[in-house]
This record gives C-alpha cells, sequence and structure tokens, in this order.
C-alpha cells in the first residue's frame, strides 16, 4: 500500500490526530477534503450558524492553501445541513460569499439529522498542483 501524501493545515494538527482522521489527501493531482465544520481552535462549534458556515470554510480555504489551492480548484462539493428547510437560506446566503463566480463547481446538498453538535459541513474535491 503506498503511504498517503497527507495535507494539513497551519496549527490543527493535534485536532486531526485526535480524532483519528486526515483532514485532506492528495492523490493523482486530486485533494480529497474531509468535511470541514465551523469548529474553533479546540474543536467546539462557532455557536452562530452564519459565522459557524464562514469558519467551516475558513478551515476548509486553510487545507486548499496547504495544498497549494483555493475553492476556485474546487470540482465537487457535498454539504450537510442539519435540518436545511430551515436553515438553508442562512446558509446558501454565506455560501455565496465563497463561491466565486462562475462556472461553478458540482454540488451535492444533503439534509442530515446530526453532525456531532454543528449544523453545517462541507467537503470537496479539488483538482490542485502535484506536491513537489
Amino acid at each position: 500500500m503506498n503511504k498517503r501524501d497527507v495535507v494539513f493545515p497551519p496549527g490543527r494538527q493535534a485536532l486531526y490526530e485526535k480524532n483519528r482522521y486526515s483532514p485532506a489527501v492528495r492523490s493523482n493531482g486530486f485533494l480529497f477534503v474531509s468535511g470541514q465544520v465551523g469548529s474553533r481552535e479546540d474543536g467546539s462549534p462557532v455557536p452562530d450558524l452564519a459565522a459557524q458556515v464562514r469558519r467551516a470554510f475558513e478551515n476548509l480555504n486553510a487545507i486548499l492553501a496547504a495544498a497549494g489551492g483555493t475553492f476556485a480548484d474546487a470540482v465537487d462539493v457535498t454539504v450537510f445541513m442539519v435540518d436545511p428547510e430551515s436553515k438553508f437560506e442562512t446558509i446558501w446566503n454565506v455560501v455565496s460569499e465563497y463561491w466565486g463566480e462562475a462556472p461553478y463547481p458540482n454540488v451535492t446538498a444533503v439534509g442530515v439529522t446530526w453532525l456531532y453538535g454543528f449544523q453545517f459541513e462541507i467537503k470537496v474535491i479539488a483538482k490542485v498542483p502535484d506536491a513537489a
């Protein structure tokens, strides 16, 4: 088995090691980013929904930057929302701040009942430069 090419954002490696998963794995020019939530440095949720979505994007963008990319490199996006019927409009208004201009990545939105105390999660597959 090949060793995984793991990408860590600055300052959060201990949190990922504690929870036993990689924030992102680079493979064949693609970056597979684990779901990112609006967590503070200690892993706890940001309480306000809009602020939680912004923090999730900030966490995501830190991983993309660590791999030499940006959200513009996202090809496939999956978002998870608790109670999307009541929260979709708030979430999607914030998402538009980070989405950029068309053409947009493809997206799948999934309503869920539980996200470990969070209300929103985003995961992406991005096309980024290969590691040197």
